[in-house]
């Protein structure tokens, strides 16, 4: 068996160790070889696209201006992305270096990109009067990347969708609620919903991931009760049992009930842990502080940033899922396009150390201004310098552990022996080794230095 199935089977173990209560039966060997493709892949295309693009002031427009459903209903009207092209965006993620997607099948708006058989609030109806969803599984599956779909549990339009805290219409008293919502039936929503999940994971073949969204307990919220996520659930691993599913149907003390969580806008400090056990994590993340088009959001992140949002995820054991919101005719943004051809640039390069990699052992030390990597399939350690050292590059405790070094952007190899200069102590300490390194940084945003280990 491959080095890495050891190690998810190991994560995975200690995951089914605190989940009682069972979703559908799978041994820790069918869960590890079934979440092995995407802890290999580890790089994503995350695309948030509806009705809400051509308001282009965020996805959650609705709620936050507090706008009525027939003011909203112009951006439906108008919705017509001419220059849509999905093969584009393929090409896109793939030459960025991403290895799967995920689009919003249905946002909060309740907009479906899918011709659905359950409502006429669909893209079908539209203008564009096309099926978007199946456009765009058609042109990223001939490009090789495996797909996913984003479906909201929220949602705004439907008429027996109970209104709670995160709704347009909120209000602040229970009340107020009661009157808001005297003549809605969730159960009449529930029944929707999961017709609408049998739809996606039914018309469009194989569907790698699903992510669900999203679930707030509490005061004037909704949980796993609201959804009938245990019946949802149910439903996706019968319809489709390969999939991957993410945390936000309010399922994790269920086994089954989910595979993987998802930190949202941060960095993690280290790899998440749930009950004290390490889990399977991907964290989502955007270019600038919105999900969906935003015209004038100019909080965009660098490349280095993103880059380095990338790498300290896989120095972590997780996935980042890099987000993009096309705009009302169809295109990506300019600026979410400069960046990802930034990255890719860097991937060509540098992708073997995020590929198939994880955290490194314990066992080797993190030097100063460094990420580190490791691909236990090659036995291969990638320093990752966020600062470039000036000529020598001392590696503690790493004595007897390292047979070769190279930069791995043009497979250069890197001298280990004393440190060089006139006035440089020559002796390292007994358990340490010394890299001399060019005095000139390789025209790189960040330089990677390649660690064949000792077996």
């Amino acid at each position: 068996m491959k080095r890495l199935i050891p190690v998810l089977l190991a994560v995975l173990m200690c995951q089914s160790s605190f989940s009682q209560k069972k979703i559908w039966n799978e041994t820790e060997e069918e869960k590890a070889e079934r979440l092995e493709w995407w802890q290999n892949d580890r790089f994503g295309m995350f695309i948030h696209w509806g009705s809400y693009a051509l308001a282009g002031r965020h996805e959650w427009v609705k709620k936050r201006e507090r706008i009525s459903d027939n003011e909203y209903q112009k951006y439906f009207d108008n919705f017509n992305p001419d220059l849509y092209n999905p093969s584009e965006w393929a090409k896109m993620a793939k030459n960025a270096g991403m290895k799967y997607a995920v689009i919003t099948s249905k946002h909060h708006e309740g907009f479906t990109l899918f011709d659905s058989k359950f409502t006429d609030y669909k893209v079908t109806n539209t203008p564009y009067q096309k099926d978007a969803l199946k456009e765009w599984v058609e042109a990223f599956r001939e490009e090789g990347l495996k797909i996913g779909f984003y479906y909201s549990l929220i949602d705004w339009h439907h008429p027996e969708y109970t209104i709670d805290r995160v709704h347009p219409h909120s209000a602040n008293t229970q009340e107020e609620y009661d009157k808001l919502n005297k003549d809605r039936d969730m159960s009449v929503y529930r029944e929707y919903l999961k017709n609408q999940v049998r739809e996606i994971l039914t018309n469009y073949g194989k569907i790698d991931i699903l992510w669900l969204d999203y679930s707030f307990p509490g005061k004037f919220g909704k949980d796993h009760d609201d959804w009938g996520s245990v019946e949802l659930m149910k439903i996706v691993r019968e319809l489709q049992p390969e999939i991957i599913v993410n945390d936000r149907a309010d399922l994790k003390d269920y086994a089954g009930g989910w595979d993987f969580t998802t930190p949202e806008q941060f960095k993690v400090p280290e790899w998440p842990t749930y009950e004290g056990k390490k889990i399977p994590w991907e964290t989502c993340q955007t270019f600038s502080g919105s999900w969906g088009y935003y015209r004038d959001e100019y909080t965009w992140k660098d490349t280095k940033q993103l880059l380095v949002l990338l790498i300290e995820s896989v120095s972590k054991g997780g996935n980042l899922l890099l987000n993009v919101g096309p705009t009302g005719r169809g295109t990506i943004d300019y600026r979410a396009e400069n960046a990802l051809n930034s990255m890719g640039e860097w991937m060509k390069y540098n992708g073997r150390s995020i590929y198939s990699c994880t955290e490194a052992p314990e066992s080797f030390s993190v030097p100063d201004h460094s990420l580190l990597t490791y691909n236990p399939k090659t036995n291969r350690l990638y320093i990752h310098l966020l600062d470039y050292p000036l000529q020598n590059f001392t590696l503690k405790g790493y004595k007897g552990k390292v047979k070769y070094a190279q930069f791995l952007h043009d497979a250069s190899e890197i001298k280990i022996s004393s440190p060089r200069g006139y006035w440089v102590k020559q002796e390292l300490s007994e358990n340490d080794i010394n890299l001399v390194l060019p005095v000139n940084k390789p025209p790189l945003e960040i330089v990677v230095i390649e660690l064949f280990l000792n077996d």
